[in-house]
């Protein structure tokens, strides 16, 4: 055959190779998300459910009656659990606690330390027993209104106001998300301990030192928790903030409605599908805190987490795995009513015509109004919560007991160029975290895209495509680790004599996009949906393919919804912890987080001069993403 002929016949096999791709592209995709589900995610998360149900071999239901009908897991309710059919004693029960309410004036301290009486409703009422799940619902409630309080000023200024660094700033809002647990617990301690910085400034005036941790351990919880989560509601808020049509709101001016009337009537109801978004995300988050209520509060603030971790520790691998199961369908629950919320929805589409920001200060007398005096106290606060732990992380890594130091860093420079290779090295722990989250990137994004697209075009029975996609928000990271352990790690015997055994690198990223995709999908999703159908039709009448009209229209269209998530998946991947200690055991892929962790039980100031490294690498990672991105939503 003639050279020409064979060239030719060599370009015919590649173009039909391309339009084969092409298409089946989209189905190849969604059948290579569902492989790497059913292993990574399913799997793990099948194996901790087979254990609460199997008792030496033989299913049984016994360790579910036994939690269910024991007050120390759901305290009062384990009483309706064991008789439900007493509805008569149940009820005078309630109504016997309530009778016994009762409110009257008083005065409380409620600064600790500081003798400084105030006026207080005195809420009078007999204890309630909440018992584990209870009581971690409890401290959720209160995690989620603090997170809402301090993230929605937040977003009002990033939405409302121009200010030199307001897009620096957008994007470092992301950075409380890679911190670790254990990380953060220091930087509280640091921040808030007796001999915190806090203290140090209050001593300055004659304050103190106030035992904040010691004298009110919840409060702290609470504070850090709203440390993680403040960010994702200001975020949230931030995108449907922006996208209200200030053609709406001159409208309602233009009718007679004043300010504050056109604020609550307009531009409200679009910003509470962003706010109930953010706060079910935080109490669903919180409800499965672990690391921080160890370090802060331990056992005496467990939650459902923490005793499952102790349960763990203790071999009681049944009453773990039933723990985890209840926590999971409870979680599963808030998760679907999550996205049943969601699907409701607009979406937070573009708005034609945005709200223009303001200048922040543009001039001394505008500086003083009310309103920028307020922005300013906020910003202190803001300053104290959020700056305040990371900052107190950076000082301690160049201090130590005696003043200034770089004996810390010297010690990882001294590992690095010293160190046994069975040892914990710095370098590889950052070039890991990196290439890691940039191998998360490629996975997790056409994951989430695989997954918006399928869940929104197909109506009714993409709600459960979707609902069992986003069963890594419900799933902790204690159970999933004890589903890896006992699945991947330790091996499963298939038929045949085969046996499946992961770890490793590509465990790892595929961990780490299971757990970073939901927040792709969620971001993508909303603006696929406000989409115009007619679009892909019109590409698909003109001869494109279902994979081509996906690439060449649907897609720049949501740029920014991905650019968004994909700014979260990095974020995910830089600080997962759990399943990667688990995964590289053994293994020389361990991560920024690992390392911090591992030199945390040995000495804290090298650990705490990694976490500065952690810190530094990945904010100037958001920076980078948001700015060739060029993301201006959450």
């Amino acid at each position: 055959m003639p050279a020409a002929d064979r060239v030719a016949a060599a370009r015919d096999r590649l173009e039909g190779v391309r339009s084969w791709l092409e298409r089946h592209g989209l189905s190849l995709a969604a059948l290579g998300t569902t492989a790497v589900l059913a292993v990574m995610l399913y799997l793990p998360v099948g194996v901790v459910f087979v254990e609460a149900v199997l008792e030496e071999g033989r299913p049984t239901l016994a360790h579910f009656a036994e939690v269910l009908t024991d007050p120390f897991y759901f305290g009062a309710l384990a009483d309706v659990f064991a008789d439900p059919l007493a509805v008569g004693d149940h009820l005078a029960s309630l109504a016997g606690w309530l009778g016994a309410i009762s409110v009257a004036p008083t005065l409380a301290y409620p600064i600790p330390g500081l003798d400084l009486p105030v006026p207080w409703l005195a809420l009078d009422a007999p204890p309630v027993r909440k018992g584990l799940f209870g009581f971690t619902a409890y401290q959720a409630a209160l995690s989620t209104v603090a997170s809402v309080a301090i993230g929605l000023p937040a977003a009002y200024v990033l939405a409302n106001y121009e200010f030199y660094g307001r897009r620096t700033l957008r994007s470092l809002t992301i950075l409380p998300f890679v911190l670790p647990g254990i990380l953060v617990a220091v930087g509280f301690y640091s921040m808030f301990g007796r001999t915190g910085t806090l203290n140090s400034l209050l001593g300055a005036v004659g304050l103190g030192p106030f035992a904040f941790v010691e004298t009110s351990p919840l409060a702290i919880v609470i504070l850090a928790h709203a440390f993680y989560n403040a960010p994702l509601v200001a975020r949230l808020t931030v995108a449907a903030w922006e996208s209200v049509d200030a053609r709406t709101v001159e409208t309602a001016r233009s009718l007679g409605a004043s300010r504050r009337r056109a604020f609550r009537d307009v531009v409200v109801p679009q910003l509470l599908p962003a706010v109930l978004t953010g706060a079910l995300l935080t109490f669903i988050f919180t409800f499965m805190t672990f690391p921080i209520v160890l370090a802060l509060g331990g056992l005496r603030l467990a939650t459902v987490e923490v005793w499952i971790y102790d349960r763990v520790q203790r071999l009681a691998y049944g009453e773990a795995a039933t723990l985890a199961v209840l926590e999971t369908m409870l979680s599963l629950g808030l998760t679907y009513a999550y996205l049943r919320y969601e699907s409701a929805q607009a979406g937070f589409s573009r708005a034609p015509s945005p709200t223009p920001k303001e200048p922040l200060f543009p001039d001394l007398r505008t500086a003083l109004s009310p309103r920028r005096l307020a922005v300013l106290g906020y910003g202190l606060v803001a300053l104290v919560l959020f700056v305040g732990p990371m900052a107190s992380l950076l000082v301690g890594s160049v201090t130590d007991g005696a003043g200034f130091t770089l004996d810390h860093y010297a010690f990882l420079l001294e590992r690095q160029l010293e160190g046994a290779s069975f040892q914990t090295l710095p370098l590889p722990a950052i070039r890991n975290s990196l290439l890691f989250g940039l191998a998360t990137l490629a996975v997790a994004v056409p994951m989430g895209v695989v997954i918006s697209v399928l869940t929104v075009r197909a109506g009714r029975s993409g709600r459960i495509v979707d609902a069992l996609a986003m069963l890594p928000l419900a799933v902790s990271g204690v159970v999933f680790g004890i589903g890896l352990l006992q699945g991947l790690v330790f091996g499963l015997s298939l038929p045949g004599g085969w046996r499946l055994q992961l770890t490793g690198s590509v465990a790892i990223v595929a961990a780490h996009a299971v757990a970073a995709y939901p927040f792709v999908t969620r971001n993508v999703s909303p603006l696929l949906a406000n989409l115009d159908p007619a679009m892909v039709e019109s590409a698909r009448a003109l001869g494109a393919s279902r994979t081509r009209a996906l690439l060449d229209v649907e897609l720049p269209l949501v740029r920014s919804g991905i650019v968004a998530g994909a700014a979260f998946a990095f974020a995910i991947s830089i600080g997962e912890f759990s399943s990667t200690v688990i995964l590289a055991s053994g293994s020389e892929s361990y991560t920024m987080p690992v390392a911090v962790e591992r030199y945390l039980g040995r000495r804290s100031g090298p650990a705490i001069a990694m976490g500065s490294l952690l810190l530094l690498v990945t904010a100037a990672s958001f920076v980078v993403i948001d700015r060739v991105g060029g993301g201006e939503r959450a």
